[in-house]
């Protein structure tokens, strides 16, 4: 599938055009991640490893922001899926509190040498590089001070303990334990410090897509339940006549028409201002959209009664994978944390 959209000018279309890409924005991938998630499970949108035909690539954009010219050089073999990087910020003591994380790295001559672990790492069943995210200075809970290392998978001391199975089935999240791993200065990501700046850089641009994703998934359970509650025939009558089975879909379907537009305007707003402008408007997406999703699998499984319980629907599927995006990139309540902050002006 990927060399396939690739060849037809499709899987780059979101990145910059130097990249091969055609300059995409935020607000397109917003109606593209939408109209894909609105299809029954294939290829042109693959639940479980997260690719699609139009392919989102947050880690690509940070090297290309913030990388030097030589792990600029890692970018179109990541592209073509020939290098694959994991992302290292959550550790087993410290989930969405990032700031307070365990993980140091202490100068030593030229070189960096970290020591820590990681939880739910993406990416490590094949990755051949690490974005481990350390404290180099500061006090705990700090914003600054946290820097990103990109590590080479195969230097000695990082070690993948194990991926987690999980409710979406087996994972390419794993526990990673760093012991003295030795890395060179140019092994940074931006500037020491500084490396906060490239996990929000890459959990916007995600958070923005997942919540189009979930949106578009919403929108085809509630399609898929009216198509149904009007074929199906129960007590000599269509399912769709009983307004125990109307209200719900009418609820979820308006919730997702409100969502659609919350989505695409703070999707234009990333666009006219930069994806790091929005916080509070992506973080109101991210937790309606992923809420909803599951809301929208929940129901449609209830429409559908036994069958919908079955793998032979794709509801189950849907539920299970949009179900972590609930805690994955912030999970809900530091989303609403994150709206609180501006609505009642604390920490600004």
């Amino acid at each position: 599938m990927v060399r396939r959209a690739d060849a037809a000018g499709l899987y780059r279309f979101a990145l910059p055009a130097p990249l091969g890409g055609s300059d995409g924005a935020n607000a397109d991938m917003a109606v593209i991640r939408e109209h894909l998630a609105n299809k029954p499970l294939g290829l042109h949108s693959d639940l479980q490893s997260e690719v699609a035909c139009v392919g989102n690539f947050p880690l690509v954009l940070v090297l290309h922001a913030l990388g030097t010219p030589e792990q600029r050089e890692l970018i179109e073999p990541m592209i073509r899926g020939e290098v694959l990087c994991g992302f290292g910020l959550t550790e087993p003591e410290h989930g969405s509190d990032a700031t307070w994380l365990s993980t140091r790295a202490v100068r030593d001559g030229d070189d960096w040498v970290i020591n820590g672990r990681k939880r739910f790492n993406t990416g490590m069943h094949r990755a051949h590089y690490d974005l481990v995210f350390a404290r180099t200075s500061g006090e705990p809970g700090a914003h600054r001070g946290i820097t990103a290392f990109l590590v080479p998978t195969a230097t000695p001391g990082l070690e993948v303990l194990y991926q987690h199975w999980t409710f979406n089935m087996p994972s390419d999240h794993a526990e990673v334990a760093l012991t003295d791993v030795r890395v060179p200065a140019s092994a940074t990501v931006g500037e020491e410090g500084q490396g906060l700046h490239s996990a929000l850089l890459f959990v916007h641009e995600n958070r923005i897509r997942q919540a189009a994703s979930s949106l578009g998934a919403a929108q085809f359970c509630v399609d898929e339940s009216v198509a149904y509650a009007r074929s199906r025939t129960v007590f000599g009558k269509p399912l769709a006549v009983n307004q125990a089975i109307q209200f719900p879909l009418v609820e979820l379907h308006t919730e997702c028409a409100l969502v659609r537009e919350l989505v695409r305007a703070t999707a234009e707003r990333m666009d006219a201002n930069g994806p790091l402008s929005a916080s509070e408007q992506v973080s109101m997406c991210n937790y309606r959209a992923n809420r909803l999703v599951c809301d929208a699998a929940d129901r449609a499984i209830q429409v559908h009664g036994g069958i919908g319980y079955t793998r032979g629907r794709p509801f189950e599927h849907i539920y299970r994978h949009h179900r972590r995006y609930r805690i994955t990139e912030g999970s809900e309540e530091i989303q609403m944390r994150t709206i609180a902050r501006e609505l009642f002006g604390f920490g600004r």
